[in-house]
């Protein structure tokens, strides 16, 4: 059985919300509140507005895919952290903490920090 893993998700250092991965293989993103009430027209993705909706799917959401590491870094990464290439969301958790660009994702040890 899979073990539950969590993300952090920020927009220009800001807590936009949390991705999870459960037990199952599904994902779950929600928008925090505080940042639903404060950046209601600050999506981080065209295709996931801001909402107090969470946003659930057996793959992992593209705009999230789209943050890890393609080719030989992918290669460099995958290696490094010894993370299968297929583990998307231990890619994401593991590559994506200082990401280019607006949106990064800090993981969560469920163990320590729940």
């Amino acid at each position: 059985m899979k073990r539950m893993r969590q993300g952090i998700v920020k927009y220009n250092n800001i807590k936009a919300g949390l991705l999870t991965e459960d037990d199952n293989g599904e994902y779950l993103f929600v928008y925090d509140e505080h940042y639903v009430k404060n950046h209601p027209h600050q999506f981080i993705s065209f295709q996931m507005p801001v909402s107090t909706n969470p946003y659930r799917s057996f793959r992992l959401f593209p705009f999230f895919d789209g943050l890890i590491p393609e080719g030989w870094l992918l290669n460099i990464a995958a290696e490094s952290w010894r993370i299968n290439k297929n583990d998307r969301m231990g890619l994401l958790l593991a590559c994506c903490q200082n990401a280019i660009g607006a949106v990064t994702v800090h993981p969560i040890n469920t163990d320590t920090d729940a």
